[in-house]
């Protein structure tokens, strides 16, 4: 089974020809809005995180994958330590 490799500071998702979930061949970009909230009621005053990543999906099987870039996981990675 191929796996798909997800690049976006090239520009543009790029990947073989199947989904590594399920193995389909039916796979599409798009365009997303996450909003990144810390678990557990303890970090109910956390602000959540935004990104908007282009995402690779398979139309098959639901599996999507996406990278979080540079800033918002900085935000992420210092909020997670104020949040232990």
């Amino acid at each position: 089974m191929q796996e798909f490799t997800f690049k976006l500071r090239e520009g543009s998702a790029t990947h073989t020809e199947r989904c590594n979930s399920c193995d389909s061949e039916s796979m599409d970009r798009f365009r997303g809005e996450i909003g990144i909230h810390f678990p557990g009621l303890k970090n109910i005053d956390m602000p959540t995180v935004f990104v908007f990543p282009e995402l690779l999906v398979c139309l098959a099987c639901g599996h999507a994958q996406f990278t979080v870039p540079d800033d918002e996981l900085r935000l992420l990675t210092k909020r997670n330590t104020i949040a232990d």
